[in-house]
């Protein structure tokens, strides 16, 4: 008997996973904001020098703003003034254009800067004037968020493993909200950014371990619409945020602002069930009976439940439990496993340097940011939404290679395209991103389902760890185009054609049996035909499951 024909007995879609899959759906909402809050508060406007201190004797009062800024500030080749250079007194005689700017002497700025407020009241940028020499500054708060996402996705997986998914979906929630809230308030930039990297740290648990519990409450042939809604819940806060930071311009608020919604999250998180299948490969067999028979009776399927004992459940999940503790090491001691955890590594850091790369490097639309944020996001609704259809018709694996495949092609198209031809290279960056989309959805689906339920937060805190480093990367592989201007090209090209290459060789998981234990990743825990279990097929499990009920009816007679 396994854990799926329970599961069936007892609607593995029912009104119980649904509610479970909404609430999560809404709980990831700030993580996704927060991944994009680095487009928004790290903006620096238009600035120039500050001119008070020329101006001490009031000796330009009688002058307009731009004569001011003419006599005071050296003008660039475009016209505009510059930025980190002012002159050392007033050159009244630019007035009359007798000379060029570029020629007087110049000093760095006195008296700080002046911004402008046009499209944002208040950034990084203007809060600490990290421009010029600080310019750099401003940006690498993003990379620092990403490095705490990194470590945070190793850590929320090991420990989600080891005392529950549920507990630490919680103390996600706060911990993230509580730093993101305290990071919104900060005096100086070095706390701001030790705070976004805690942010980062304790907000990404969230993400994978409600990504587990959706996929270990419902059926087989219900994953891949979750997969499919798990992986809108990003798109529909990537488009939401865009009116958001629309709205709000000043970045603490801002920051704020996509914080407080994971007060819902921790609302809800009280209807959330434990994992069922955690804590029957963990021996706490009677709350996992608690929480089956919950879902029955949401379901109305309370005769699903009634056949069987709590003692019984032991029976479906075998593993060497009690004081066995299950860690990352266990994801290199066997074969299969090593095998299995090098290949789903180098696909999500792929998948996610690529996903990455094409949206920082996508041409622009010509639209305002706000606009093109929007737009990014709505893309990805019909590049994700055919993924329910791909992973029926083709199954996974082929949908995981094919879409990188296309990624690949798409970056090796716009190689050989001019640059002066920007309408078709936008077009094609667009279905490269729609590919990407599609082939990132996917990894999250399929990699859940390859790991077995005893190293799974393991698995996907392992993949996650290793795709954030692929988003570190990816700012890194565009400032390659200085040396060559289609290298980043090349280098992410290369990038998708390999992980299709490498994801063509994982096992396909359709209409499989979730994996249990490492015995039946590996192959050496047989069935009673013979046959190793994870490769028995959907068609096997009615009649395994009415002789399961046969049995426990002469039992019980």
């Amino acid at each position: 008997m396994k854990f799926e024909d329970l599961l069936s007995e007892i609607n593995g879609f029912g009104r119980f996973q649904k509610m479970v899959l909404m609430i999560n759906f809404f709980g990831r909402f700030s993580l996704a904001c927060h991944f994009l809050l680095g487009n928004f508060i790290a903006v620096i406007p238009s600035h120039h020098c500050d001119i008070s201190s020329l101006d001490a004797d009031g000796i330009l009062g009688n002058l307009s703003r731009e004569e001011r800024l003419t006599v005071s500030v050296p003008a660039q080749e475009d016209g505009t003034p510059a930025s980190c250079h002012m002159f050392s007194h007033p050159q009244f005689h630019l007035l009359m254009n007798s000379s060029s700017s570029t020629e007087l002497p110049v000093v760095e700025c006195q008296n700080g800067w002046e911004y402008d407020n046009s499209t944002f009241i208040s950034t990084l940028a203007t809060q600490w004037d990290l421009v010029c020499d600080n310019r750099a500054l401003s940006r690498l708060t993003t990379t620092i968020f990403f490095i705490g996402v990194m470590f945070g996705a190793a850590a929320f997986g090991s420990l989600s493993a080891m005392y529950g998914r549920k507990p630490m979906l919680l103390l996600s929630h706060i911990l993230g909200m509580g730093f993101g809230l305290c990071s919104a308030f900060s005096s100086s930039f070095i706390m701001f950014a030790v705070l976004r990297f805690f942010t980062g740290f304790t907000i990404t648990g969230s993400v994978i371990i409600s990504t587990v519990l959706n996929v270990e409450w419902v059926s087989i042939e219900h994953r891949k619409l979750v997969g499919v809604i798990d992986s809108l819940s990003w798109t529909f806060a990537f488009m939401s945020f865009s009116l958001i930071a629309y709205l709000i311009r000043d970045w603490r608020w801002l920051t704020v602002s996509i914080s407080l919604p994971t007060i819902i999250a921790i609302i809800t998180w009280w209807w959330i069930p434990e994992s069922a299948r955690w804590l029957i490969a963990n021996g706490k067999a009677d709350k996992a009976y608690g929480y089956l028979h919950k879902c029955a009776v949401m379901n109305r399927k309370k005769e699903g439940t009634a056949m069987i004992k709590p003692e019984e459940l032991g029976k479906i999940i075998v593993t060497d439990r009690g004081n066995r503790k299950y860690s990352y090491l266990d994801l290199i001691k066997t074969p299969m496993m090593r095998r299995l955890a090098l290949l789903t590594g180098i696909t999500w850091f792929s998948v996610a340097t690529v996903a990455y790369g094409i949206s920082f490097n996508i041409s622009s639309f010509g639209l305002n940011m706000y606009l093109t944020q929007f737009v990014y996001g709505a893309i990805e609704i019909p590049a994700k939404s055919s993924i329910y259809y791909l992973l029926d018709k083709f199954g996974r694996r082929i949908t995981q290679a094919g879409s990188l495949l296309l990624v690949g092609i798409s970056l090796v198209i716009n190689i050989f395209i001019p640059k002066d031809k920007s309408v078709v290279r936008t077009v094609i960056a667009v279905l490269g991103k729609g590919c990407s989309a599609t082939s990132f959805g996917t990894v999250i689906l399929y990699s859940s389902e390859l790991y077995p339920t005893v190293l799974r937060q393991n698995g996907m805190g392992y993949n996650s760890f290793v795709a954030r480093l692929g988003v570190s990367v990816a700012p890194l592989i565009l400032l390659s185009d200085d040396i060559w201007s289609y290298f980043s090209q090349v280098i992410l090209s290369s990038l998708a054609l390999s992980a299709a290459f490498v994801a063509y060789h994982l096992p396909e998981t359709r209409g499989r049996c979730l994996p249990e234990t490492i015995e039946d990743v590996e192959g050496i825990r047989k069935g009673t035909d013979g046959s190793p279990l994870q490769d028995r097929k959907m068609e096997e499990k009615e009649g395994s499951r009415v002789k399961w009920k046969d049995d426990l009816i002469l039992q019980n007679t």
